[in-house]
Parts: C-alpha cells; sequence; structure tokens
C-alpha cells in the first residue's frame, strides 16, 4: 500500500500552517491523521500522487531531491512539500 505525506512548507493562505499535513494511503486520505483538505491544492498535489502511486520517483519527474510544489489559488501563497512514507 502506497503511504504518502503531504506537508505544508510555508503558507499565506488561511486554510493552512506551516508543518500541516494530509496522509494519503493507497488512493484515499487518511481523514483521521489529516488536517485540512482543500480542493484547490489537490490541483496542485494530485498528478504527484498519481505518478507516485505508478511507481514514478521524484527524479524521474524532474526534482532532485524533493518534490515541492504550490497551491494555485489566488488567496496566497501555500508550498507543500510530498514524501514516500517508509
Amino acid at each position: 500500500m502506497e503511504k504518502i505525506i503531504v506537508e505544508v512548507i510555508s503558507s499565506a493562505c488561511g486554510h493552512y500552517q506551516p508543518g500541516d499535513k494530509i496522509f494519503i494511503n493507497d488512493a484515499l486520505v487518511d481523514k483521521e491523521r489529516s488536517g485540512n483538505i482543500c480542493l484547490m491544492a489537490m490541483q496542485a498535489i494530485f498528478p504527484y500522487i498519481f505518478a507516485f502511486r505508478k511507481g514514478v520517483t521524484a527524479e524521474q519527474m524532474g526534482f532532485k531531491e524533493k518534490i515541492q510544489v504550490q497551491c494555485p489559488d489566488y488567496c496566497g501563497p501555500t508550498v507543500f512539500e510530498l514524501k514516500w512514507e517508509e
């Protein structure tokens, strides 16, 4: 089962604070462990979750060490980091 952690690195949005996390188990969000889940942010995060689930590595996606993406919403820049949970 795939386990992915999405962590907020920085945020100027009222929905997220640095350190907030979303936990993905296989194709589902672990609602009990996760904080807020904004649909706008999911637009930025989803392509990488899909790729992870298909076995694509961060390096194959063009990232050297970490996958960091920014939410596309206008309310304030929010940067997320995606990690594979061992």
